[in-house]
């Protein structure tokens, strides 16, 4: 009898020679990606190591929360796979949860967590639940916004960026869009800037060392570099230009006055004459009508007018003497040339910053305070001056109410109206070292030009007889 030969063996090796290399792949991808992970959790901050650890909380929980906070949807229609598949004895699919998809970035203030939608669970469903997610994650609070179609922004805030110290060393470079101020942070810890592109007025409140002239010495220092701005400053708590907050930056100025009002006569009338002449050749010049469709340039600087203590130069003087007349006389003109450049600067590229203590009608004008589009307060003692900087309706808002920002830790803290937006949101100016002001503005003093002369250059020297400038009109 002959002995059959053994029959050939074969091994999932000889079918998938493949399968040792796609394993060793995955494992050198887990691998790396591991690396990177650990990597960037050993060189973060203390504070941003624990927010890595709340993002991955999150990411490991959302599957449970989502279903019992109903951000899912119930999906009963079956897919293509399953409306082929050979189901037994005619038994229907099972419906599917969808549940939104979510990413997530970290920061040392907290989390941002990206989600993608699902029907039925879009924006208004995330924030009407905005508060059991904060609670769930730890949060101080959560704030959901649209970031593009079919996808949320939620910022997580683990702690709180308004109590916090937050100081700003200028680089000395120009900003690249200065249609776009810069303020600081906001209450979630995001960049809080002012869209300053057709805005003819700024008007800045709050009690005495909260942060106004701060937060105009940051906006100079931020946009000193820039040969396409030309400041000048009335600041009524002074004089002197060598004296108060702007002394660091006179050399950036065309202009300075101090609290006579005669002086800030002469200057507001300067510039209106200035508006005007822009007015009667922006289209000969520039080719439109309006300043902002090109942008400020050297040739055509962005006109910044900053008015500290603005209540100095509009108070009412009542009184029969010649001297009271007098001054009279001049704080009414003097608002009277302020509201020609709130109500018609805007297209030629002039912008007015007024700050005072309470923004009420005998500080500065209705006529001139309500035509400002951007308001900003820091911390108030009544709500008649929180009302008088930012509207009625931050009544409506009490979180966001400047009366309850007294306390010492809200120094450089601002409630303003949310451009884009409805309602209100608090906003921590940074605080900037004096020294590194001074040093901005002396290594941009070069750049300071009068726009006046400026525009001589430009339209011609018949500018002067061209031009009605009868600032009565």
């Amino acid at each position: 009898m002959t002995a059959s030969s053994p029959l050939p063996t074969t091994s999932p090796l000889d079918a998938m020679p493949w399968l040792p290399y796609a394993a060793g792949a995955v494992v050198l991808g887990l691998l790396g990606w591991l690396i990177v992970i650990g990597v960037r959790y050993l060189c973060a901050d203390k504070e941003t190591r624990r927010s890595i650890w709340q993002a991955a909380r999150i990411r490991r929980t959302w599957p449970r929360l989502a279903r019992n906070l109903g951000l899912v949807t119930t999906d009963r229609t079956p897919t293509f796979l399953q409306s082929i598949a050979d189901t037994k004895g005619g038994k229907k699919p099972e419906p599917r949860i969808l549940t939104p998809s979510l990413s997530t970035e970290t920061d040392s203030y907290g989390v941002t967590v990206t989600v993608k939608t699902v029907p039925k669970i879009g924006l208004e469903e995330f924030q009407k639940r905005a508060d059991h997610l904060a609670d769930a994650w730890g949060c101080t609070r959560v704030s959901v916004n649209p970031a593009g179609p079919g996808r949320l922004r939620i910022r997580a805030v683990r702690r709180e960026p308004l109590f916090e110290p937050y100081a700003y060393t200028p680089d000395g470079k120009p900003p690249a869009d200065l249609s776009v101020w810069d303020l600081g942070i906001d209450e979630y810890a995001l960049a809080s800037v002012l869209r300053m592109s057709n805005v003819p007025g700024v008007c800045v409140a709050g009690l005495p060392g909260y942060g106004k002239t701060s937060l105009i010495n940051g906006l100079i220092s931020r946009l000193a570099p820039s040969g396409a701005v030309q400041f000048a400053v009335a600041d009524g708590k002074v004089s002197e230009a060598h004296e108060g907050d702007y002394a660091d930056v006179v050399n950036r100025l065309f202009a300075f006055v101090g609290d006579d009002l005669e002086a800030a006569n002469k200057l507001f009338n300067r510039l209106v004459k200035l508006r005007r002449a822009r007015s009667s050749s922006i289209r000969r010049v520039l080719g439109t009508t309006n300043m902002w469709s090109k942008g400020p340039s050297t040739a055509w600087p962005l006109v910044v007018l900053v008015i500290d203590e603005a209540h100095t130069y509009f108070r009412e003087y009542k009184g029969a003497d010649p001297a009271t007349k007098r001054l009279a006389q001049l704080a009414a003109d003097n608002a009277r040339l302020v509201e020609d450049l709130v109500k018609k600067g805007r297209s030629v590229g002039i912008v007015v910053v007024l700050a005072t203590q309470k923004a009420t009608g005998d500080a500065i004008p209705t006529f001139i305070r309500d035509v400002c589009p951007v308001s900003l307060s820091f911390a108030q003692k009544t709500t008649d001056a929180a009302v008088a900087a930012l509207g009625e309706d931050i009544r409506n808002w009490p979180d966001a109410n400047p009366v309850t920002m007294q306390d010492p830790g809200f120094v450089g803290v601002a409630s303003m109206v949310r451009q884009g937006h409805e309602g209100f949101t608090r906003i921590r100016v940074p605080y900037v070292e004096p020294d590194h002001v001074a040093r901005v503005a002396e290594a941009s003093a070069h750049l300071t030009a009068d726009p006046f002369e400026l525009l001589v250059l430009q339209a011609g020297p018949n500018l002067l007889k061209d031009t009605d400038f009868d600032t009565t009109a």
